[in-house]
């Protein structure tokens, strides 16, 4: 799918590698697609100090033109933790 590959490289190119994409949803034709994603923050600084890695949940929009139009982290937590449910 298009959409995961081009968030997948934008992800690897300017923030981390992402861990699991968890959804994409198709918003409106105008809006494009908004896709979730989980990323490890920091993994080897984390491994360094001994500390549970740390995972960020990423709410990304995607334009229909497959362009990364925005993107935020909007949860972290420890890897250990229960994931959450919505």
């Amino acid at each position: 799918m298009i959409i995961m590959d081009n968030v997948t490289h934008f992800f690897n190119e300017h923030i981390a590698p992402p861990h699991k994409i968890t959804s994409v949803e198709k918003q409106s034709e105008e809006e494009g697609w908004r896709v979730t994603l989980e990323v490890i923050e920091e993994k080897d600084y984390m491994k360094r100090y001994a500390h549970d890695e740390m995972v960020g949940l990423y709410e990304v929009y995607v334009d229909k033109d497959m362009e990364i139009t925005g993107f935020s982290r909007i949860h972290l937590r420890y890897r250990s933790d229960l994931e959450e449910t919505s």
